[in-house]
């Protein structure tokens, strides 16, 4: 899910959660970004929008990943990076894990003690992350 579909997403929940009717969610959004629909929304504006909504009191719900967390993440700074990786592209441990499966026949990633192993991995996520930017807005229709 792009940046731009996943924001927009989260102004939608946070429109369901705050229980607004459509008139005053379109007013809102002409307030905070002079715009009528959220499709119509720029990067500042989707911004500005659950910045309103957060003073508002709404607070996002942490997602729950699937797959299970390595037991040694917080004494690895390599687990953390990659941790990170995985939080910015919406991708699960499990994920990681299929990884360390497919490089080094590992089951979990939590199991590689080999910090080559671990820096390979990491390098693997980032060229997902740079091989699949952010395309932002889409363009207009014709």
């Amino acid at each position: 899910m792009s940046t731009r579909n996943a924001t927009l997403a989260k102004i939608h929940i946070a429109k369901k959660d705050l229980a607004l009717d459509d008139a005053v969610y379109r007013e809102i959004l002409w307030t905070v970004a002079r715009v009528r629909s959220a499709k119509d929304l720029d990067a500042h504006g989707r911004d500005a929008v659950l910045s309103h909504f957060r003073s508002r009191g709404w607070k996002p719900k942490v997602a729950k990943r699937a797959g299970k967390v390595p037991h040694n993440r917080d004494r690895e700074p390599m687990l953390r990076k990659i941790e990170a990786l995985l939080t910015d592209q919406g991708l699960p441990w499990s994920y990681a894990d299929a990884i360390a499966q497919q490089m080094f026949s590992v089951e979990r990633l939590a199991w590689l003690r080999d910090e080559q192993q671990l820096r390979a991995v990491i390098a693997a996520l980032d060229k997902r992350r740079r091989r699949i930017p952010d395309r932002g807005p889409e363009p207009p229709a014709a």
